[in-house]
């Protein structure tokens, strides 16, 4: 008796994690969906910068955020994770920019207004990073 309890508990359970892992499968990208265009930056500050020039630096991402193109933007400081291996928090700000399509993103990239911009708040970094990525 103790066999077959065995033998029919090892079915129910390899039927409910079978089911599971299809419930929890992701299902297939379909060709419809709308894609975007993530434009990410990690921005490195001078380590000299006073507290009144950082403070000035975040003007940057508001003025980038009234240009054309831009669907969305998101800026802010590393979060305070715990520490662990594959964590960068080196960097003093970042961006996350989206866009339509590629096609917006480089025309944003190329607008004078944008890089007029770009070149004005320059002088509050030492290295600046781009990721740019298409994302569903």
């Amino acid at each position: 008796m103790e066999r077959r309890k065995f033998i029919v508990n090892t079915a129910i359970a390899s039927i409910a994690t079978v089911g599971m892992a299809k419930a929890f499968a992701a299902e297939p990208l379909k060709s419809t969906e709308k894609k975007f265009y993530n434009h990410y930056l990690l921005f490195w500050l001078k380590k000299d910068l006073t507290p009144k020039q950082v403070e000035d630096f975040v003007q940057f991402f508001k003025d980038l955020s009234k240009l054309p193109y831009l669907k969305s933007i998101h800026y802010g400081t590393p979060a305070n994770s715990s520490p662990r291996a594959v964590l960068d928090n080196s960097f003093s700000y970042n961006v996350v920019m989206t866009f339509e399509s590629l096609e917006d993103l480089e025309t944003y990239g190329k607008l004078p207004e944008h890089l007029a911009t770009v070149k004005k708040y320059s002088i509050f970094w030492d290295k600046m990073q781009v990721h740019d990525s298409v994302l569903i």
